[in-house]
């Protein structure tokens, strides 16, 4: 009976090691700095793209975010990638093998004063493609690829 329990234990910790290793839900955006007013770095929430007219974030104990697509200045993509380490090794020793892409957006725009205004926002692995095409369409902007890695990720051409 005790072995079972200990082999169910094993099984699910590898089974939600990867889950428990993202940094932000893969539906989901995280704020991560930038010169909004009021908004909580880490905030993690939504990043909806569906309004035809605005950018919309809803972090989690912040103020909404709405940046009129006309307004965006500029878009940057980046990826930084890194090992999977600390508790993951106590978890899945195959942790160690594997590598962590954190996908990193910036939008730049002018606000409503004509003041530049810039957001970092970590993208969930989910809604990186969707997100960061949308973006570019809705905003007549190329995306920016902070390197080539970057641009093969989402298989850019384009940019710089």
């Amino acid at each position: 009976m005790r072995s079972r329990f200990t082999a169910a234990i094993v099984v699910a910790s590898f089974a939600l090691a990867p889950v428990a290793l993202l940094a932000v839900d893969g539906k989901k955006a995280m704020y991560v700095g930038g010169t909004v007013a009021g908004m909580k770095e880490k905030a993690e929430g939504p990043f909806d793209t569906m309004n035809p007219e605005h950018l919309v974030f809803r972090g989690k104990n912040s103020p909404e975010l709405r940046v009129p697509y006309a307004a965006i200045t500029e878009l940057e993509y980046g990826q930084k990638a890194g090992r999977r380490v600390g508790m993951a090794i106590m978890i899945s020793p195959l942790a160690l093998f594997s590598k962590k892409r954190n996908h990193f957006l910036t939008v730049t725009w002018k606000d409503d004063a004509g003041k530049e205004q810039a957001a970092v926002f970590e993208l969930g692995k989910d809604i990186v493609r969707t997100s960061v095409k949308v973006l570019e369409t809705r905003s007549g902007k190329d995306v920016q690829y902070q390197d080539d890695d970057a641009r093969k990720a989402l298989g850019g051409g384009k940019g710089k």
